[in-house]
């Protein structure tokens, strides 16, 4: 799985055009969803691309009406049906819900979906502690990923599920790590990137990377898909991270569904 990846929330238009410049620029990971109703543009990119398929790592999810067992099998088909792809390299259940039987009876479709090698791996995303640890009573396959929302706003509110998932070898995938350009301007994260000589979104893309996180940030813009891109190669101080980490304040940028 690749240490970085291209998020495609929001794009709904360009999808295509704009997922073929990120894997230009070198991104192997995309992830998209059913809900944002790109699946198709998605996978244009992927099949039109000189890259092979087995190079490209592509994440799709459960969305919310879809969950339960069959509906569960269901929804895999038409995801490979709309990005017209043989398998997925990782499905994700995309919200927990409230409904704890309807979790047990979407992962045990996962399971079969992963059974019948139509995805490589199986996870779930938005899940707390406790949506884990009642998973865990009951999985047969273990999630390979949580995505959450990860950005040093939200750092402390979401340290309990990091640390959870290093403890039972789960990657923890970052979405939103950018706080959807809010916090663009403040003082630290400036002062950080003008004494690294990097933009913002670097400081706080390198700082998911610290964190162990695999960060999916969006972006249309070519130069902004690069220069995300390039923070892979950038470390920061320990004494930085500890600055960014004290910016916690349980703001999310993004509400449960």
């Amino acid at each position: 799985m690749p240490a970085i990846g291209f998020g495609t929330w929001q794009i709904l238009f360009h999808s295509r055009k704009r997922v073929a410049q990120a894997l230009e620029i070198g991104y192997r990971l995309i992830d998209t969803a059913k809900i944002y109703g790109n699946e198709v543009g998605v996978g244009a990119a992927i099949r039109s691309s000189n890259i092979p398929r087995k190079y490209i790592f592509l994440t799709t999810k459960l969305w919310n009406s879809d969950q339960g067992y069959e509906n569960g099998l269901k929804a895999i088909d038409e995801s490979l049906n709309r990005l017209r792809l043989d398998y997925i390299d990782l499905y994700l259940i995309h919200w927990p819900g409230h409904d704890a039987e309807r979790r047990r009876a979407s992962w045990k479709a996962l399971e079969e979906i992963y059974t019948r090698g139509k995805t490589k791996a199986i996870g779930v995303s938005n899940y707390k502690v406790e949506h884990l640890d009642e998973l865990k009573r009951y999985a047969n396959v273990s999630p390979a990923v949580n995505q959450i929302e990860f950005h040093p706003f939200i750092y402390n509110e979401h340290k309990p599920v990091v640390d959870w998932c290093k403890r039972h070898n789960v990657v923890v995938e970052a979405y939103s790590p950018l706080a959807h350009g809010r916090h663009a301007d403040n003082r630290i994260i400036l002062d950080i990137a003008q004494k690294e000589g990097i933009t913002s979104a670097q400081v706080m893309l390198a700082w998911c990377i610290h964190h162990g996180t695999v960060p999916i940030p969006k972006s249309t813009d070519a130069q902004r898909m690069l220069q995300n891109f390039e923070a892979l190669d950038i470390k920061l101080k320990d004494y930085d991270i500890q600055a960014l980490n004290n910016l916690s304040r349980g703001e999310h940028v993004i509400r449960g569904h």
